[in-house]
């Protein structure tokens, strides 16, 4: 959320982010509200004087034997004045509420300007695309050859995009995921962590789901929501918190299953395990003093981009446009993976350095080590990776030409072994 005192102060600089972002200017709306809202706090203020100027003018009448009629009259009407005034005064203090609420985060001076991803730059290419001496196929293909990924199952258990993966495929999701976490925890200095998949509102408003995004979550007839990342719960350990500043930066890895009604992408990525309801993260969070999230930012990218050089698999990394970038993200790197399968990058990970955007929604604050009082922390997120896509990139990128795929060596330990999946004997 941003801050009203500095949108009263910076009315330009808001239009002007906001203009970055591809939306209309709301300075001017928010101003006259604010000023309505101060205009009647010093109304009610000067009713309150006023009464109690009345009340002990009254108590001095009775004592000198003198008529206060006049005078309770004018504290009876001014008793009548307040709550009205009150009344006004909460529901403008809503309706900013519910502006600032819907209002994004604006974009970092060096993020590029453009309406959508087509003004995404590239930062860096790692790893070349791999050359088949033969026609490559896509993870649906290769799965379903390979007797290990069922889509007809899972539809028939819970609709359209769900899967069951089996045999190999299964044991290979869970090893990419081991994998991941004991490279975040170990060499990283991530704290693995183990939260709810459940959550209330509060939560939800804390990291910018909720008001806006409230169609792209499932919700339970307990006033419960299934989270769509652990962003969501690891970035809420420190809401309503005042840190001390060394102890930060704190950083938390969590691998968790992912729940999202895709409201917004009917249509696209039908086929296979790019787009489902549900899927399995791991998630990083940071929490930062505020000049040291830009570093922060670099240091989990190289993290989540640590994943894909030990697993040998091509990817590239981009700076999202204004247009293109998350609610809560002021920057944000995109890492995408090479998928022989479509001839394209396809995003694996995004990692945004929120600022005080969700720490102010959260109320998560620090004390500075050189002055009194408290500050807003800056917080960051990022996927360290998705573990389906991370399946589906290892499936495409370690095809054989006889059905087989060939897995990278780092997930031997965790495959028992294994240096190759092979398709399942029937009969």
């Amino acid at each position: 959320m941003l801050d009203l005192r500095w949108i009263r102060e910076n009315p330009r600089d808001l239009d002007h982010g906001l203009q970055r972002r591809g939306l209309k200017p709301m300075s001017e709306r928010i101003r006259a509200l604010d000023g309505g809202r101060r205009n009647l706090q010093t109304g009610i203020q000067g009713l309150q004087t006023r009464r109690n100027e009345a009340s002990r003018e009254i108590g001095a009448a009775k004592k000198e034997g003198r008529d206060s009629a006049s005078l309770r009259n004018e504290v009876a009407d001014i008793k009548n004045q307040i709550p009205v005034l009150e009344n006004q005064l909460a529901e403008i203090d809503a309706e900013i509420e519910a502006l600032l609420a819907d209002l994004p985060n604006l974009p970092a001076g060096d993020v590029p300007d453009g309406p959508d991803e087509s003004a995404n730059v590239e930062l860096r290419r790692v790893g070349a695309p791999p050359e088949f001496g033969f026609a490559e196929r896509d993870h649906v293909a290769i799965g379903e050859a390979l007797g290990m990924m069922d889509f007809a199952a899972a539809s028939r258990l819970s609709g359209a995009r769900f899967v069951v993966l089996n045999a190999a495929l299964a044991r290979l999701e869970r090893a990419l995921a081991a994998f991941m976490l004991d490279l975040h925890t170990t060499e990283f200095g991530y704290t693995e962590t183990s939260t709810p998949f459940l959550v209330r509102d509060a939560a939800l408003f804390g990291t910018g789901q909720l008001p806006k995004f409230a169609e792209d979550l499932f919700k339970t007839d307990t006033d419960h929501w299934l989270i769509p990342t652990a962003e969501v719960p690891l970035t809420n350990l420190v809401a309503g918190e005042i840190l001390d500043a060394a102890d930060l930066p704190l950083r938390y890895v969590a691998l968790t299953p992912c729940f999202r009604s895709e409201a917004g992408a009917a249509g696209r990525d039908t086929r296979g395990m790019l787009r489902q309801h549900q899927f399995h993260k791991v998630e990083l969070v940071s929490v930062t003093r505020p000049e040291d999230s830009p570093a922060e930012h670099e240091r989990m990218t190289a993290a989540a981009e640590e994943v894909l050089k030990r697993l040998q698999i091509p990817y590239r990394v981009v700076v999202l446009s204004t247009g293109d970038m998350g609610f809560a993200a002021e920057k944000t790197y995109d890492i995408e993976v090479w998928l022989p399968g479509q001839s394209a990058y396809r995003e694996i990970s995004s990692c945004s350095n929120c600022g005080a955007f969700q720490a102010r929604r959260m109320r998560a604050r620090y004390r500075p080590e050189d002055r009194r009082g408290t500050a807003l922390v800056h917080t960051l997120n990022g996927s360290g990776v998705a573990v389906g896509r991370l399946l589906i990139a290892v499936l495409e990128n370690g095809q054989q030409a006889d059905g087989s795929v060939a897995l990278p060596a780092a997930l031997g330990p965790y495959m028992g072994g294994l240096d190759a999946i092979r398709p399942a004997r029937r009969g």
